[in-house]
């Protein structure tokens, strides 16, 4: 009898373990922007944004597996004469025939590559992504938001349900606000 009891309190043990394993593999990832500013430039006012971007289990073994990881880059900006609003996306993806990790901005075209997933997440606290000319012309006091988020279109279709249903899936960073300041 005291066998039974061991092996029962011992499976029982096993199952714990298991369930806090698969807990902790459904925590969302984490995204924050920690700064972000409108810098005039040569070639035309260009969004400079500091992300702090911390990709979970579920994530990194997709990107790890070759499947690339999109995030939305929505910016929206608002003042007495006029809305504007600007919308990129910023793909990270691994190569595993080259073991290579590439960040591409999709309406650019410019890509950045590295040799490890850690130099990959770095490059995302000095994100420097072009925008239209229009924006250069924001008076001083012109609100301005921007949103990032995990682009779950972006995904493979086996991985969109998963991605909209599961909390492993969840990456968006909180609306981050600024106003353009004077001079």
């Amino acid at each position: 009898m005291h066998f039974w009891k061991r092996l029962a309190s011992a499976v029982l043990a096993m199952a714990l373990l298991a369930g806090c394993e698969a807990i902790e593999q459904q925590a969302p990832g984490a995204l924050q922007v920690r700064a972000a500013r409108i810098v005039a430039a040569s070639a035309g006012p260009r969004l400079e944004l500091d992300l702090d971007c911390r990709l979970n289990g579920p994530m990194m073994d997709a990107l790890e597996h070759g499947i690339p990881i999109t995030l939305r880059v929505d910016l929206r900006a608002q003042s007495d004469s006029a809305v504007l609003h600007d919308q990129r996306r910023i793909e990270l993806r691994y190569f595993p025939l080259t073991r290579r990790y590439q960040l591409r901005d999709h309406r650019e075209g410019d890509v950045q590559s590295f040799p490890a997933s850690a130099y990959l997440i770095d490059a995302l606290a000095s994100l420097k992504l072009s925008l239209p000319q229009a924006f250069a012309q924001l008076p001083a006091g012109s609100a301005l938001s921007l949103d990032v988020a995990l682009d779950k279109t972006a995904l493979p279709g086996a991985l969109r349900l998963p991605a909209l249903i599961e909390p492993a899936w969840r990456l968006a960073a909180p609306e981050f606000t600024w106003t353009v300041a004077a001079g």
